[in-house]
């Protein structure tokens, strides 16, 4: 029987969806040792995993939404003209309780992988930047840190590394709205220094919170910043300060 193998790649991260077991158990933290990842014996991990998508980031191609609703900020507004605020808060609730449950995490381990990438939106985490009651302040929010806790234990029970993507950062990284739930109307992340500085923040959340785990893989800094940045000065100034954010507090963690 063939074996179905979908390579997903960025420096330094290879998460493969096999069907074959792991070749070496998931040991201790991940560290990079020149092009390879490699555990605290280093012995080298190939990772083979699965992305959680559309859990906590609804993108267009994927709920089949694009031709109405491609970014996760229309398909609310639809909902919400539709079924009115409250019901719709009650159905992303329940639609975050449910989407990923402990079951799946474990049968993704049966199944022989050794990863997990979690899709992340910055919205469960902290407030926009347009809605901070002060400016250039950053509110935290629980929902989004209580998911990522429970998903890690799952991970952690399973023997599974997690890996942090940021796929949709304050502001929106990328000009296709249907992965990074870009607003135009508001300003993007690489046209707002204060969605640079929240982005920033929240690694260094992050950071701190998860900085003692060694099933965390490792943190995905932004997904896919598919915007005009000539000569990519301010993308490299953008990655520096999260970086700076991150190893303030955290200098074990592999970054991507």
């Amino acid at each position: 029987m063939k074996t179905l193998r979908l390579l997903w790649l960025s420096p330094l991260l290879v998460i493969a969806l096999s069907f074959s077991p792991a070749s070496l158990p998931a040991q201790g933290f991940l560290r990079t040792q020149g092009k390879a990842i490699v555990n605290e014996t280093g012995d080298t991990v190939i990772l083979k995993g699965m992305g959680l998508g559309g859990w906590m980031l609804m993108e267009g191609y994927m709920m089949q939404t694009a031709g109405f609703a491609n970014a996760q900020y229309q398909l609310r507004d639809s909902i919400e003209a539709l079924i009115g605020p409250a019901a719709t808060d009650a159905f992303f609730d329940a639609w975050l309780a449910n989407h990923v449950t402990k079951r799946d995490i474990d049968s993704l381990a049966a199944w022989g992988f050794n990863s997990v990438r979690l899709p992340m939106h910055y919205n469960l985490y902290t407030l926009p930047v347009q809605d901070e009651p002060v400016f250039g302040e950053n509110t935290w929010l629980t929902k989004g840190f209580e998911l990522t806790d429970s998903l890690l234990s799952w991970c952690a029970q399973n023997q599974l590394y997690l890996i942090l993507d940021l796929h949709a950062a304050p502001g929106g990284q990328g000009q296709d709205a249907g992965i990074s739930d870009y607003d135009p109307t508001q300003f993007s992340l690489w046209e707002s220094p204060a969605n640079q500085a929240k982005t920033a923040a929240l690694w260094k959340r992050l950071a701190e919170r998860y900085a003692d785990e060694p099933w965390i893989g490792g943190y995905d800094l932004i997904n896919e910043p598919n915007w005009p940045l000539p000569g990519g000065q301010l993308l490299r100034q953008v990655y520096e300060q999260i970086t700076d954010s991150i190893r303030s507090v955290d200098t074990t963690h592999i970054l991507f």
